[in-house]
């Protein structure tokens, strides 16, 4: 239930509160001047036998102290009354105030529930773009490898444009200490789609001859064959220069 319907209901049901509560207050009021009223004549009396005593004959004493008594027990039943309508009118203010805490209560509950199905579905849904994203990678590697291999088999000179520059065998000592010190800008002259995934130690995106990682673990998984120092692909398992290194410590 929305927070405007709990407010609604919730007004609906306090609208005739404050006419009960005059009512009662008016009730209250009105038995608190009746009081007073018997109270003045309980004194009157009062003074008259007390003023009066030594003239006054039996029957008109007992006349005296009956209206006295009467009077006091008019003024016990109007206190009676006034007390009733006290607790009436606490019970009806309480009601309404256990009203809205339970809808307070109920209003927390309706949120929590809603927070929690909105945190399941961005979950859901930040899992959903992962797995898409993942598939869109991994497709445009097998593309850009298709298109590796039947350049290789065309032997064209516009083919042989597109591959890399390999490096010279005295440009560079070993793959781990020379990888961070060759740039894509050296090797591609190709436009580059903004968009498009980038991959390799040098985060630039697929071109000419890639080899993968064997590590299934690694975070980057394809390398351009410059950038690791290759100008062939290495026969059996091939692992890139922060795996091998791993290897070697473990």
């Amino acid at each position: 239930m929305a927070a405007g319907m709990y407010l609604e209901h919730y007004l609906d049901s306090i609208e005739n509160l404050p006419f009960e509560l005059q009512r009662n207050f008016n009730l209250m009021r009105d038995l608190d001047q009746r009081t007073e009223d018997l109270k003045g004549q309980i004194d009157s009396l009062a003074k008259d036998y007390t003023s009066n005593a030594r003239t006054l004959s039996s029957e008109q004493k007992l006349t005296i102290l009956r209206q006295i008594q009467q009077s006091y027990s008019k003024s016990k039943e109007f206190g009676d009354d006034k007390v009733q309508l006290a607790m009436q009118t606490y019970e009806m203010v309480d009601k309404h105030i256990r009203r809205l805490d339970t809808d307070l209560a109920r209003f927390e509950a309706d949120l929590k529930e809603k927070q929690i199905e909105s945190t399941d579905y961005d979950s859901t849904s930040s899992k959903g773009k992962k797995c898409e994203s993942r598939g869109l990678k991994e497709k445009k590697v097998a593309k850009t490898r298709s298109k590796v291999k039947s350049s290789d088999e065309d032997g064209s000179p516009k083919s042989a444009q597109k591959k890399v520059k390999l490096l010279q065998p005295g440009e560079f000592t070993a793959p781990a200490a020379n990888f961070g010190n060759v740039h894509p800008s050296d090797v591609l002259d190709m436009p580059v789609d903004p968009n498009e995934p980038t991959y390799c130690l040098c985060h630039q995106v697929s071109y000419g001859e890639m080899i993968g990682c064997d590590n299934t673990d690694c975070s980057i998984e394809w390398f351009h064959f410059a950038c690791v120092g290759l100008t062939t692909k290495p026969r059996g398992k091939w692992y890139c220069p922060r795996c091998s290194q791993d290897r070697k410590r473990k």
